[in-house]
């Protein structure tokens, strides 16, 4: 209900204010409108919960880190290499592209210096016309994809399915959209693979989108032929949507042996892309993570209306980036360096953090899951405390379900920093973990 005020040049206000003569003119009733309350927002926005790095901060507060030591960042999977002077080169000679707007769909030298990428990468023969869009990185496309795809108008809440642990866009993306989370643990036991079982028939018959990281965050967990047929037969038969996260794509160790995609596997099993669409990124494999790009790929009808979306929502990468990032797909030398440094690191440290920590080589990305002697939670707050090191805590980046939290009792280490600082962590976590 409206409150009024009524105005008068001689009214006086409640504190003795007298209010001024100009408001004559405007005499009479005036609707106030209430302030605005929680209620008068998007009430998903309740559903999200604090992100990983709000609840370390949180977890840290009132630690003092042990000043004898250097703090080593661990937590963060940002890549620390630097970023190749030819992408950064690029970037600087595009700039006269500020003058124009850029468009959605991004110019075609870029389209098709991913497709040529793809086609080098995976065996692909895709239409850069009608089956890539850059995006500004996955994130902010595995995000906008579910408000996309996610129909609420069938007759019940959808659901959309996410690994667990996960990468905390697919819950927000669900909420969101005006669907439910459903998460399917991934566990040591069962060598990180879903547990397809825990969901129901009606479950099953819920589900518009299914979020699949391969290589996984955080397990590394690559999805075999196997695994993705598997996959596809379930899309099949319940007519769901695959969104394939594979911006860990071009981290590995076994230079005969990369990660398989979605895209790639629907083609080695003889079938179309429909529904499936991959998101790929440079930030890892180029080093370039504030340069924000990335793309999607697929299913050209799904990805037509992605495009809809994306030119109402204002998604349209800056003129410079797609001139930098054309450099970047362009070129193989620069990531098999990464490749090769990373290498380096994870056969250095990975032994020596397995003697104190249940841990081993991932099938691929830059992370170590770390199983801990103690609460994941207590093993980062006392690393902090007394080595200067931060890691992040499995139970943060994992839900609840049946009883179990996937991620508790690991940390995440990502092996990001240089070979030197990665060393120095190892040792000063093998100290603390002896000292439990």
């Amino acid at each position: 209900m409206y409150e009024y005020a009524y105005f008068a040049s001689t009214t006086k206000l409640s504190g003795g204010v007298l209010v001024h003569k100009a408001a004559h003119a405007f005499s009479g009733i005036i609707p106030v409108l209430p302030p605005l309350s929680a209620p008068d927002v998007n009430p998903h926005l309740a559903q999200l919960q604090p992100y990983p790095f709000e609840k370390l901060r949180a977890l840290f507060a009132g630690v003092t880190p042990n000043p004898q030591y250097k703090e080593i960042k661990l937590s963060i999977g940002e890549p620390q290499h630097p970023t190749p002077s030819f992408i950064m080169e690029a970037l600087a000679n595009g700039l006269k592209g500020l003058a124009n707007y850029p468009t959605t769909q991004g110019i075609p030298a870029l389209r098709n210096a991913i497709a040529a990428w793809c086609e080098r990468r995976y065996g692909l023969n895709l239409n850069p016309e009608t089956e890539i869009l850059p995006v500004n990185g996955s994130r902010e496309a595995l995000f906008s994809f579910a408000q996309t795809v996610i129909d609420p108008s069938r007759g019940h809440v959808p659901l959309v399915v996410s690994p667990n642990p996960f990468y905390q866009i697919y819950e927000g993306a669900a909420y969101l959209a005006g669907a439910e989370p459903r998460f399917l643990n991934n566990l040591p036991d069962n060598d990180f693979a879903f547990d397809y079982a825990s969901l129901s028939e009606e479950e099953w018959a819920r589900v518009q989108l299914f979020y699949v990281c391969s290589p996984g965050n955080p397990t590394g967990k690559v999805l075999s032929l196997d695994d993705w047929k598997t996959l596809f037969a379930l899309s099949d038969k319940y007519g769901f949507i695959i969104a394939s996260d594979e911006c860990y794509s071009e981290i590995y160790f076994d230079e005969a042996n990369p990660p398989i995609g979605g895209l790639q596997a629907a083609k080695l099993l003889g079938r179309t892309n429909e529904r499936l669409i991959m998101f790929s990124s440079l930030s890892k494999r180029s080093n370039v993570p504030g340069m924000r790009s990335g793309f999607v790929a697929g299913d050209e009808k799904i990805l037509k209306k992605f495009l809809l979306y994306r030119t109402y929502h204002g998604c349209a990468m800056a003129p410079p980036v797609q001139t930098a990032s054309v450099a970047a797909w362009d070129d193989e030398a620069h990531v098999l360096d990464n490749r090769n440094q990373y290498r380096e690191k994870f056969a250095a440290c990975t032994p020596l953090v397995a003697e104190v920590l249940g841990t081993g080589m991932p099938d691929a990305s830059f992370y170590l899951w770390a199983r801990t002697p103690v609460p994941d939670t207590d093993f980062a707050r006392g690393l902090l405390e007394h080595y200067n090191v931060v890691v992040l805590p499995g139970s943060f980046l994992a839900r609840e379900v049946d009883g179990v939290n996937p991620g508790a009792g690991f940390v995440r280490i990502a092996l990001v920093a240089s070979l030197a600082e990665c060393l120095d962590a190892t040792d000063r976590i093998r100290q603390f973990a002896k000292q439990l």
